[in-house]
């Protein structure tokens, strides 16, 4: 069994050498497995040439492109460290990661070249896509300067599975982000585990539309095609995600729950509007049956064969239509993770018979540690482990785990990684999670997020927020506020999408209205009761939330004090 993404790659590049390995959506781009090995062998041979050996570090920079994965596959070869950073970094930032790293080489597009000189970070090369500054080289140039003599072979088969290929930085809430060590037993491991349990086939087909720094989109988009031959098909603007997937139609696809929550918004829309008053009231027909079965299905409830029987009739009538406008009739399973997805809408999508499987992991764990097939799954669960990790609780219910997708640790930073992982290797994962008797995990929230009442009440803000978000697709973020406090409030900021609208009144009553329907699904305790629609967006990586849009909670807390003390004055 091959051990290293090297020989992983070697392997898969010669099932079918003809096939499609990477496209751009209308396949204005394609590039066959054997080009792909021939232009990774080319990038290798000149990375050498410029002085790259195994063990050091290598940094891209760019959009999802077909380029990006002989540049990043064949620093691999050399037993290089290969990793992303964000596109949006601002330059102090990115010279704190590309430091950190020990980034002696960057590969870029140009658009990123002025700021990379700019941050201050020690780099001996710079490389580009497309055209290249003054100062730095072209991938042309690259893999002229390869010597004809070079020893490919010897350099991929010295890669040792033990050896870092590559740095995920976790966009903590506070402080600057930390880079999760992961090696190349990790990540077999990773995708040998999903495999076991969702099954792939060589040539399924899938997208890369998140940024290649997010774990999420490098695991399934990079390593899973290395190891098991997925098409991937490369977006370079996400907010073109949905014809791309009308032009893929692809066999098995993921996103995170914003993403999913846009699309069920998208068929509301589809069906709400449709103008034909006899396909409208089919469509409607249709949903209502859907979600009867998806009730039955979130409740871990049989379906009764009278309801599966209408769904049949509804699915052959409606719902294989709607799935075939978002692309999705050729799908066989989905994913959702990053952040908690809320139950309703894996219950819309469960009733349109497009089985959404909800993971959980993290950085640490090389992306996905628990996972079931949809087949298997209880709704609302985030699956069982992968075969081979190990769980225990804390005292206070955080759950720590231990086994093969563990770091390695974090890069430079030792007493973090003692703190990370004990001497045992138990991982603490900050997450309050609980098992079922069936082994079925459920993510309650992380554990310093946890709101506790003036009246000692404990409750989850991302669960209250996600129901709040599932209600109306007019909300792009919010922040519930409460610890301490007699009630909730959120700081409520709009889909950017939406913002040009923001002046309407129309938009900021159908939110006051998906508040409303939130906390209809909510506890009393936990139910918002002031709002504050506040006229800006939160970027990735602003001030409000990380890259991978989580909140940054206490920096929320400080900047809208003004506006949090007014939700709590007292109104006569």
């Amino acid at each position: 069994m091959t051990d290293t993404l090297p020989a992983a790659f070697q392997h898969t590049a010669a099932l079918d050498p003809d096939a499609i390995a990477l496209r751009t959506p209308g396949d204005t781009r394609t590039l066959t497995w054997r080009d792909y090995a021939r232009q990774v062998r080319e990038v290798a041979a000149g990375l050498a040439a410029i002085g790259v050996t195994r063990g050091d570090t290598v940094a891209l920079m760019m959009s999802n492109r077909v380029e990006f994965y002989p540049l990043e596959v064949g620093a691999q070869h050399l037993g290089a460290t290969s990793f992303s950073v964000y596109n949006t970094l601002p330059a102090e930032q990115l010279a704190y990661v590309l430091g950190n790293a020990g980034a002696r080489i960057v590969m870029c597009e140009p658009q990123y070249v002025e700021r990379l000189r700019s941050c201050g970070a020690p780099l001996d090369r710079i490389i580009c896509v497309d055209d290249a500054p003054e100062g730095t080289m072209t991938v042309a140039e690259l893999i002229a300067s390869g010597a004809a003599d070079f020893d490919f072979e010897a350099a991929w088969r010295a890669v040792r599975p033990e050896d870092i290929a590559t740095l995920i930085y976790t966009s903590g809430t506070t402080g600057n982000p930390k880079g999760v060590e992961t090696t190349h037993a990790n990540l077999l491991f990773q995708v040998r585990g999903i495999a076991e349990v969702l099954g792939f086939v060589f040539g399924d087909t899938i997208t890369s539309f998140m940024p290649t720094a997010h774990i999420a989109d490098r695991l399934t988009a990079l390593y899973v095609q290395e190891v098991l031959g997925t098409q991937v098909t490369c977006v370079s603007d996400a907010k073109e995600i949905a014809p791309a997937l009308v032009d893929l139609k692809p066999t098995v696809w993921g996103a995170v729950p914003r993403v999913w929550e846009k699309l069920k918004a998208a068929i509301e829309f589809k069906v709400a509007n449709e103008p034909d008053v006899d396909r409208r009231a089919a469509m409607e027909w249709a949903l209502s049956v859907a979600a009867t079965r998806s009730g039955y299905q979130l409740a871990g409830a049989a379906v009764p064969e009278d309801v599966a029987a209408d769904w049949k009739r509804a699915d052959d009538l409606v719902l294989r239509h709607l799935r075939a406008a978002l692309g999705f009739d050729r799908l066989r399973w989905a994913l959702s993770g990053a952040a908690p997805i809320p139950p309703q809408t894996l219950g819309f999508f469960a009733g349109l018979g497009i089985p959404i499987a909800e993971i959980w992991g993290m950085s640490e764990l090389s992306c996905i540690c628990s996972v079931s097939h949809p087949d298997d799954a209880k709704l609302g669960t985030v699956g069982k482990l992968l075969p081979g990790m190990a769980a225990r609780h804390t005292a206070d219910g955080e759950l720590q785990v231990r086994g093969p997708l563990v770091m390695k640790g974090y890069r430079g930073l030792p007493e973090q990684t003692t703190e990370a992982i004990d001497a045992e290797g138990w991982l603490s994962t900050g997450d309050i999670i609980t098992v079922d008797a069936d082994g079925f995990l459920t993510v309650v929230d992380r554990k310093k997020e946890l709101i506790i009442n003036a009246a000692g009440k404990n409750m989850s803000p991302t669960h209250i927020e996600n129901t709040v978000k599932a209600a109306t697709p007019l909300i792009g973020a919010m922040a519930v506020i409460g610890d301490g406090r007699p009630y909730n409030t959120a700081l409520i900021v709009l889909d950017e999408e939406t913002g040009e609208r923001f002046a309407d009144p129309a938009v900021l009553e159908a939110i006051a209205a998906g508040v409303a329907a939130g906390n209809e699904r909510l506890s009393r305790v936990e139910q918002i009761k002031r709002f504050v629609v506040l006229p800006t967006f939160w970027e990735a990586g602003g001030d409000e939330t990380t890259l991978t849009m989580k909140l940054k909670r206490k920096a929320i807390a400080a900047k809208y004090a003004k506006e949090i003390d007014e939700l709590y004055e007292v109104r006569g």
